[in-house]
């Protein structure tokens, strides 16, 4: 892991594209400014984790055969 010290208002580069700025500091917090291309993706690290989690659970769905899908959807129009 790179370890940066970095005063309010300094910034690091990443990869020629992405700026990370240091805005405030209020205590134990600090609050930091990205600016990034729309295509790369900048989540918070627990929502991060939350959408892999999510990610693995909708690739474990078995296999359903499309005969099967448009049984399922019949079913609930006719209950409809």
């Amino acid at each position: 892991m790179l370890v940066l010290t970095r005063k309010k208002n300094q910034s690091i580069v990443i990869n020629d594209n992405i700026e990370i700025t240091l805005l405030d500091i209020q205590g134990d917090q600090v609050r930091i400014g990205i600016n990034a291309p729309r295509s790369v993706s900048v989540h918070r690290k627990e929502v991060f984790e939350e959408i892999q989690a999510e990610n693995r659970k909708a690739a474990e769905v078995g296999n359903v055969s499309l005969g099967e899908l448009l049984k399922k959807t019949a079913k609930k129009e006719d209950n409809e």
